[in-house]
């Protein structure tokens, strides 16, 4: 454990990574009683300290630290780790490692502000809600070389062993980051990054500036691409003030000595519908919130649709409202009511946000391929995280159901193949099943009759209706599937159709407009005024557009 003085390399960070000297000496030289000192189950705080009173008949009384004395079973009373262990940094060396122990540790950790803490081979980490002087240049410095147990618990530390092991072992790292939606995933993926950025600078001059290109060194550059992505794939959410609605796997790539080499990015799960619909106290993504809301005046631009958009006005409402469909070999002219001029406006825009995206990643790309040499690469996962909200639509099955998966991956890889290479090495083993397997939850999801191939099926109906869809999950999976339920009605909160047992709570799903938002058709006679248009971006998003495009699960898997 480093000392006071070894601690000052992170400068005014210290307090903020390890306790002082004098607050360890306090802690172990508090009083304890091994046998007596305890967590007990609580309904309002789910576990309490407390003290044992006496054991007798499979009952354990306790006296609770607000003074309150309880009988509860044996199970329910957990042992107290001594005071050497408080506020410990690995959670893995604790003496009764339970979850009332990590639990209270993770929240005296927070209360002091030091928000990082390793629980074996995984680094956990609180949201603070606040900037904490945890990522300052010397703090980077502080931790460059280090091994993981030479320096506080950090996520400069996770990011410096994949470099270390990338350059000695010469094989491709990669830092999964997860969690719940709010939980700080994107802020913790931005100082991998900045770190990475940091570390590894290929010591080149800076270029003069061209106009309509990023500024700046590759590691200038790999920094900036952040605010473009996250104010067109950022939006405000119940949970979130900043929350990522993609998903994206960065790539760092490094040359032989370990400088940067260049950087590429793929996303995943692009949530369109959040362009047209958006629940109650949330927002659609940031850049059009700001140009919409008039928080930045200066991005006000002329109201009208086919201006903007470089169209003839009144082709594009006739476009809209009488579109050109073909039936048979021949063209007709067809009608559309309201609804169905406000669906295909929907989808349009849903259409054209998503191929803006896409571009602007792959220009982004573009800038980042320096096309110097590459050895390695270090990757860097961001999903979005498991989502839990009052209305629970689509949107929140896609982003949970690439969770589980996530979760499934990680569980097979510590719970089974850690135990498999053990058997490998001639360690003498008895195979432990920890009962995380989560494959009945994810073939209920996408196996053949699942909730997304009977989605797919019934929009092949034109009848199809909510309620069609609603009778067959129903009907396949009720009582079938311990995973699929029957949501109980709950007053004032919104409908729900099914109920799903996700590994981290069930999530009340409610399927009005599924079909539609699966969908998604386009008017074709509008994309042919796009193709035409005067803005050449426009014209150039859909140049390769073929006819009879419909998106899978609204969401754009590029």
């Amino acid at each position: 454990m480093s000392s006071d003085a070894e601690m000052a390399i992170f400068g005014e960070a210290a307090p903020y990574l390890r306790k002082s000297e004098k607050e360890r000496i306090e802690a172990q030289n508090r009083p304890f009683d091994a046998k007596a000192a305890c967590f007990v189950v609580d309904e309002k705080q789910m576990y309490v300290k407390g003290t044992i009173q006496s054991r007798e008949g499979g009952k354990v009384t306790v006296k609770t630290q607000d003074d309150t004395t309880v009988t509860v079973k044996d199970d329910e009373v957990f042992p107290m780790n001594p005071p050497k262990f408080d506020k410990i940094e690995d959670m893995a060396m604790m003496t009764h490692l339970h979850e009332p122990a990590v639990l209270y540790n993770l929240k005296e950790r927070y209360a002091a502000w030091m928000i990082y803490t390793y629980s074996g081979l995984f680094c956990v980490t609180v949201n603070p809600y606040k900037w904490l002087p945890v990522y300052n240049p010397e703090v980077v410095s502080g931790y460059r070389g280090k091994k993981r147990q030479e320096a506080p618990p950090h996520i400069f530390s996770i990011s410096d062993n994949a470099y270390q092991f990338m350059l000695t072992d010469r094989n491709n790292q990669s830092i999964l980051i997860t969690g719940e939606s709010g939980a700080g995933k994107t802020v913790n993926t931005k100082r991998v990054i900045q770190y990475f950025a940091t570390i590894a600078v290929t010591g080149e001059k800076k270029k003069e500036q061209q106009p309509g290109k990023m500024q700046g060194t590759l590691e200038d550059q790999i920094i900036q691409a952040n605010p473009l992505l996250e104010a067109f794939g950022n939006a405000k959410t119940v949970r979130n003030d900043n929350s990522s609605r993609f998903g994206k796997f960065i790539r760092i790539h490094f040359g032989t000595t370990g400088k940067l080499a260049s950087a590429d990015i793929e996303t995943y799960l692009l949530e369109k519908s959040r362009v047209t619909f958006q629940l109650a106290s949330e927002r659609s993504y940031h850049i059009f919130y700001q140009i919409m809301s008039n928080k930045k005046p200066e991005l006000i631009v002329a109201d009208k649709a086919g201006y903007l958009m470089g169209l003839n006005s009144a082709d594009l409402l006739k476009a809209l409202c009488y579109p050109r469909v073909k039936v048979g070999n021949e063209y007709v002219t067809k009608g559309q009511n309201v609804q169905q001029v406000y669906n295909s406006v929907g989808a349009l825009a849903k259409s054209v946000y998503e191929k803006m995206f896409l571009w602007m990643v792959t220009r982004i790309n573009q800038q980042l391929d320096t096309k110097q040499p590459r050895q390695h690469f270090i990757g860097v996962l961001d999903i979005a995280g498991f989502e839990i909200f009052d209305f629970n639509s689509l949107e929140q099955l896609c982003i949970n159901f690439t969770n589980e998966k996530l979760q499934q991956f990680f569980n097979h890889h510590m719970f089974v193949l850690e135990q498999e290479e053990y058997k490998k090495e001639g360690i003498e083993w008895e195979f432990i099943d920890f009962g995380m397997d989560l494959a009945a939850c994810i073939e209920l999801i996408e196996k053949p009759m699942g909730i997304f191939s009977i989605l797919e099926e019934e929009c092949m109906f034109p009848k199809a209706t909510d309620t069609s869809f609603k009778n067959k999950l129903y009907d396949q999976h009720l009582g079938k599937s311990n995973n699929f339920q029957k949501p109980k009605p709950v007053k004032g909160k919104a409908e729900a159709h099914f109920s799903l047992v996700h590994y981290a709570g069930t999530v009340d799903y409610n399927i009005t407009g599924w079909l539609d938002k699966n969908k998604d058709p386009l008017n074709e006679t509008v994309v042919g005024l796009y193709q035409k248009s005067s803005l050449k971006l426009l014209s150039f998003l859909f140049s390769n557009y073929a006819g009879a495009e419909t998106s899978k699960l609204f969401f754009s898997d590029d």
